[in-house]
């Protein structure tokens, strides 16, 4: 058997092929039935202080580049994820996500999405100091090219599925995050330094304005709403904010907590606190985010095969049990090598939702009986 490794052939190494499904093809009662079922374990696992869940993660390849620049093939496909998803042993429902870029802070201020060839959209910072982005015209994201069309997709996904399908947020980014969409990174960084207080307000200038978008994306979803969406396991029963914050393991801990924490808790105060996200390894910063006044949950990557640079579960087990903040702990690979790392990341008093990408449905069903047996064992 040869060395497990990270497949750079794969364009998403968490992508799984299915077969797209029309709207008018999907069964939308059969899927609100099955997501019901879920509901009550969900809503016991979010008001419980200790609790392992299962959730079979897929996500249609092609979604998250760009096929997203076609709402009606992006719901095709993610239909088609969603109807594969039910054959697979787990305890949270999928959902849908409209999901259209990462860059639609740089419309606000004149910039325009690029598209390369099955590339996601891109954009140019087009700045390069804090005080040029405060000085600068603007928009609300609703009224720019990419907020007009990403509200449109959001409204014919809920035409389509009537609010019977849970629906996420499209993709958040936190505002640290945001602010590399209009100064380039190392002007970023220079600023954090020669103008704190300038970066500081043009962070809470970005949340401003994603937080106005996001009120204007939930009266849409209405009560469909899964959270904390994105990458996480989402439910209608949880809560919380996710937002991507890779950026912010790029600083040193007491400049993010002094320039950025308090605005992202405010951003995600009336969305029921914040979920943190990270790529690649944020060991270092797990003191960090366990230190957010609203902080309800946090996703890592633990298999070479999710990430070529993985987390060390056991860290991340030892720091979070008891703490009743929830671990959403992605883990690619086989049965063995993918319970090798829920079995490191338990604790008897973790909130752990083990999110799996077994290929086959059989191979599923054993990991799904072997992590709750291991949870069992705990009791």
């Amino acid at each position: 058997m040869g060395e497990v490794k990270f497949d750079t052939s794969l364009r998403d190494s968490q992508g799984t092929e299915v077969a797209p499904v029309a709207p008018e093809n999907f069964d939308l009662d059969a899927y609100a039935e099955y997501e019901a079922a879920m509901l009550e374990k969900n809503q016991r696992f979010a008001a419980g202080d200790r609790g392992l869940l299962v959730y079979r993660r897929v996500r249609a390849n092609g979604v998250f580049y760009d096929k997203c620049r076609d709402y009606k093939e992006s719901l095709a496909l993610q239909l088609g994820a969603l109807k594969a998803s039910m054959a697979y042993k787990a305890d949270i429902a999928n959902f849908l996500e409209p999901w259209y870029g990462i860059g639609y802070i740089a419309s606000c201020f004149g910039s325009a999405y690029e598209w390369l060839p099955e590339q996601a959209p891109s954009v140019k910072p087009k700045f390069s100091s804090a005080q040029e982005i405060l000085d600068a015209d603007f928009v609300p994201i609703a009224q720019t090219p990419e907020g007009k069309y990403n509200l449109e997709m959001i409204e014919y996904f809920m035409d389509k599925t009537k609010g019977k399908i849970p629906v996420s947020f499209s993709d958040l980014q936190s505002p640290l995050n945001m602010l590399t969409y209009l100064l380039p990174v190392t002007d970023l960084f220079l600023e954090v330094y020669d103008d704190p207080e300038g970066i500081k307000k043009a962070a809470k200038l970005c949340a401003d304005l994603l937080k106005e978008f996001l009120v204007q994306q939930k009266n849409l979803i209405g009560d469909a709403l899964a959270s904390p969406g994105h990458g996480f396991a989402s439910s209608r029963v949880f809560t919380g904010l996710g937002l991507s914050n890779d950026t912010s393991i790029m600083l040193q801990e007491d400049d993010y907590v002094e320039l950025f924490r308090d605005i992202d808790e405010e951003l995600a105060e009336d969305f029921g606190g914040f979920v943190y996200h990270s790529c690649g390894v944020w060991e270092q910063k797990i003191n960090m985010v366990k230190g957010y006044r609203n902080i309800k949950g946090a996703d890592g990557a633990f298999t070479i095969e999710t990430d070529p640079k993985p987390n060390n579960p056991e860290a991340f087990a030892d720091a979070f049990a008891g703490t009743g903040i929830v671990l959403n702990a992605r883990a690619v690979g086989n049965l063995e090598n993918s319970f090798a790392a829920f079995e490191k990341l338990w604790r008897p008093n973790q909130k752990l939702i083990a999110v799996t990408y077994c290929k086959t449905v059989e191979e599923q069903e054993e990991l799904y009986r072997r992590l709750h047996e291991m949870e069992e064992r705990s009791l």
